[in-house]
């Protein structure tokens, strides 16, 4: 299948599949994936900035965007094609059951390049990519979803084996202690930063101290374990600033600020204009 990704389609599915232009994306609005994504770059060029970190897409690349990745699209060439598989959590839960141990660990931490694609080494995920594609075309089947549960199961068991092929042990095994504290932190991040933006209450759940953490930081990222809470805590503001109708007050209550003067404060220190103007802003009022 082959045509224009329609990002607002993948909300009403469990899974989309095919070869599509990515042409009408918008550049640096952020994004959050509902679900995730398993992708082979065909042609042309994009870069993006997942988790503080930015990546090129090209020919040469493949990836996988797990469900709640927030990510940033800086540019894109009006020829970026992409084979794809998008599938909604819930199937990739049941399509991941025993799949093995510390897999999705390393595809958090490396989002893009994590399929290599050169020579043959991508066939076997081209190949299952094209046949969710023809399940997905066939939408009178009524085993569909249970066809493309397996398959992709089997994609993954795929990623599988090329992640231990292609990339040293040591960077998909847990690594040493402060690097799995701080995949740990990113993890409790990625869940809480809607709510929760206080270095002591990562640190508790860590059960190390706040001075520990943020030397942890800084040593992997050279950032504080602030400024990294707040970057996520911002995103999740612009996020529903952008994609929602919430008044200020609603989304203050939802990311449990204490009022909506609070926020506003806030994200001005951080962004130097009002919820309400970055809102604006983005809406070309």
């Amino acid at each position: 299948m082959n045509g224009n990704y329609s990002e607002k389609a993948t909300l009403r599915r469990s899974f989309v599949a095919g070869t599509y232009s990515f042409t009408r994306l918008a550049t640096n609005r952020l994004r959050k994936q509902n679900g995730g994504m398993i992708f082979i770059c065909r042609q042309g060029r994009a870069v993006v900035t997942i988790d503080l970190k930015r990546y090129s897409i090209t020919p040469d690349t493949g990836g996988v965007f797990l469900p709640g990745t927030i990510f940033r699209i800086d540019s894109i060439s009006p020829d970026f094609t992409l084979s794809l598989c998008y599938f909604s959590n819930e199937l990739l839960q049941e399509a991941s059951f025993r799949v093995g141990l510390g897999l999705f660990g390393f595809l958090k931490e490396h989002p893009c390049g994590s399929i290599p694609t050169k020579s043959q080494d991508s066939e076997t995920a081209l190949g299952i990519i094209r046949s969710l594609a023809a399940i997905y075309a066939d939408k009178q089947n009524r085993n569909r979803d249970q066809i493309a549960k397996l398959l992709l199961r089997s994609l993954l068991l795929d990623l599988y084996d090329k992640t231990h092929r292609f990339f040293d042990r040591l960077q998909i095994q847990e690594g040493n202690r402060q690097e799995e504290l701080f995949r740990r932190f990113m993890t409790q991040i990625h869940e809480f930063a809607g709510s929760e933006r206080e270095v002591s209450f990562y640190a508790d759940r860590l059960c190390i101290s706040t001075k520990y953490l943020t030397s942890i930081c800084r040593r992997i990222v050279g950032a504080s374990a602030k400024a990294i809470i707040d970057h996520f805590t911002l995103m999740e503001i612009k996020i529903l600033l952008q994609s929602t109708e919430l008044s200020i007050q609603e989304l203050s209550d939802r990311l449990n600020f204490p009022d909506q003067s609070y926020l506003g404060r806030y994200f001005k220190r951080h962004e130097g204009v009002s919820p309400k103007e970055f809102r604006a802003g983005c809406r070309g009022v």
